[in-house]
């Protein structure tokens, strides 16, 4: 599988590079960053902004999905910043001609009881979380085929154990009552959803 991933230089977009490496996949890493990323064989990097939607599809030819893992950078702009890279990664996808996967955050999910989780957030999360929601509610009306798959609460760098729980628009949390997932098996979820696709034009999360 051709998969060009933007973002490729964050905390999730590296895990998720490795792993699509580490599996064969080849893999256009992109980043307005491009020395940051950590290449493993099989990966190509290259720059790219990606709130412009010709760029990313210039990016996107010849690749059979395209991945976002960007979020905004600031909280006083946050909403306008996740509507300028939502708008440039679906004119990408949809210009490419591909299918769009989306990272989004845990912040978009609905508690268990269906009332939404983003009022319960930090104030200082809860601007990138809104303009994330914003985002996700334009997806269905966006003429792209599109995933977006939302994190536990608590996503962190960790350990890749293969072991946890896939589910729809609510968070998932454990007995104790925690939410979270590593990096990498979050990854893991992701790569498996790309090689056999099961929640096209869905929300899908994961936790422990």
């Amino acid at each position: 599988m051709n998969i060009l991933l933007i973002g490729a230089s964050g905390m999730i977009g590296s895990r998720i590079l490795k792993e699509a490496a580490e599996r064969g996949h080849s893999v256009r890493a992109a980043s307005r960053s491009p020395e940051k990323i950590a290449l493993p064989e099989g990966a190509e990097a290259l720059a790219l902004d990606v709130t412009d939607g010709a760029a990313v599809a210039e990016a996107a030819e010849g690749v059979d999905v395209i991945v976002t893992t960007v979020s905004p950078r600031s909280t006083g702009n946050a909403v306008s910043e996740m509507a300028a890279i939502g708008a440039g990664a679906v004119a990408g996808a949809k210009a490419a001609g591909v299918p769009l996967m989306v990272v989004g955050g845990a912040g978009t999910l609905n508690l268990p009881d269906g009332s939404p989780l983003l009022p319960n957030l930090p104030p200082e999360i809860l601007p990138e979380a809104t303009g994330m929601k914003a985002f996700k509610e334009t997806l269905p009306d966006s003429d792209v085929v599109w995933t977006f798959f939302a994190p536990a609460a608590l996503i962190a760098p960790g350990e890749r154990t293969g072991t946890f729980r896939l589910g729809g628009d609510v968070l998932l949390s454990n007995e104790a009552g925690e939410s979270r997932i590593s990096a990498e098996d979050y990854a893991v979820a992701l790569v498996d959803e790309l090689e056999a696709p099961k929640h096209r034009g869905e929300v899908f999360t994961i936790a422990y």
